[in-house]
């Protein structure tokens, strides 16, 4: 009796394999590289040529500061230097030091806020082309590479996804262009 039970239960676990394996071969897959397909799109291009113009009068002012603190620097190193007036560079050094600080830490926060939103709503758009790739290719699933050990480079629609991305969300001014491989970070000023 037993070994009609085992018969029976290795009949059902062989055909319940044989399904998953054919239903796997039927499985439609495409694998996508959701990092480069975003930072390839001509709107994160503008964003970050925007975003470099917007904080380029903050960063020129920091440049300035750290000038300015160099020369206070070399100053101090003169030889014949008075104790008055090593004491008022080393002041004078130590306040600008702090606005130095301050003023870094506001614009990396500033320009990190601002380019969070950017790559959000640029994340979110993608995934809506993403979907609709999937959709009219017929595919069952869409992987991102960040998860994939390994995969045919035809299953890759990451230029696709770019391309028809620049299609829903044009960029005035901007011709579609060939996807490059620019990130987003690269074009940051800290």
């Amino acid at each position: 009796m037993q070994k009609k039970f085992r018969g029976a239960a290795l009949v059902v676990v062989a055909s319940a394999l044989l399904a998953a394996t054919a239903h796997a071969q039927a499985l439609k897959v495409a694998i996508v590289n959701g990092q480069k397909a975003v930072a390839d799109t001509q709107e994160i291009k503008k964003a970050q040529a925007d975003l470099a113009t917007k904080y380029r009068s903050r960063q020129q002012e920091i440049e300035k500061l750290q000038g300015e603190l160099q020369q206070i620097e070399s100053q101090l190193r003169a030889p014949n230097l008075t104790l008055d007036k090593q004491s008022q560079l080393n002041s004078e050094g130590q306040l600008k030091q702090k606005q130095l600080q301050r003023m870094s830490e506001d614009l990396q926060s500033d320009f990190n806020r601002d380019r969070a939103q950017v790559l959000r709503q640029a994340g979110e758009h993608m995934q809506e082309i993403i979907k609709k790739l999937a959709e009219q290719k017929g595919l069952d699933m869409v992987v991102d590479t960040g998860n994939t050990l390994y995969y045919k480079p035809a299953m890759e629609i990451t230029p696709e996804a770019t391309a028809a991305y620049d299609k829903a969300y044009p960029v005035a001014g901007v011709s579609a262009a060939p996807a490059s491989s620019t990130s987003p970070s690269s074009a940051a000023a800290k």
